[in-house]
């Protein structure tokens, strides 16, 4: 498989989030668990949440549209850096928050890591 295929990869990885998080109303019932918590709380996790939904788009538009400059140019390789380094830390979070104790969260460390391998390994192949 060519370095480019790699970020085409990412880019679709990056996309199924996008999808996965716009879930989240509704896979974890937030419109009644948020209740709990106030009003400026529950507002900051929804904002949070469509912030980081946007940045997994942001991800995933130049990996798809331009591969060939992600891995060809010194400013591609610094977002495939900076894009493998923010799965690495979200796979440090998974640990440090919810641990490694239970299947669901050691397949999500894995999903993690996997998305920092696929924008890793354009880099370390050059």
């Amino acid at each position: 498989m060519d370095n480019e295929a790699f970020v085409v990869g990412g880019g679709i990885y990056c996309l199924a989030f996008a999808g996965f998080h716009l879930a989240f109303w509704k896979l974890f019932d937030w419109p009644e668990d948020l209740r709990s918590l106030s009003y400026i709380n529950r507002a900051v996790v929804q904002i949070l949440n469509l912030c980081l939904t946007f940045a997994f788009v942001v991800f995933a538009v130049p990996s798809l549209v331009f591969p060939k400059e992600m891995v060809g140019t010194d400013m591609g390789r610094a977002l495939l850096l900076l894009i493998s380094a923010f799965w690495l830390l979200r796979a440090a979070e998974q640990v440090v928050f919810f641990g490694v104790r239970r299947l669901p969260s050691v397949v999500f460390l894995i999903v993690f890591l996997l998305g920092s391998a696929l924008y890793a390994i354009p880099l370390l192949r050059g």
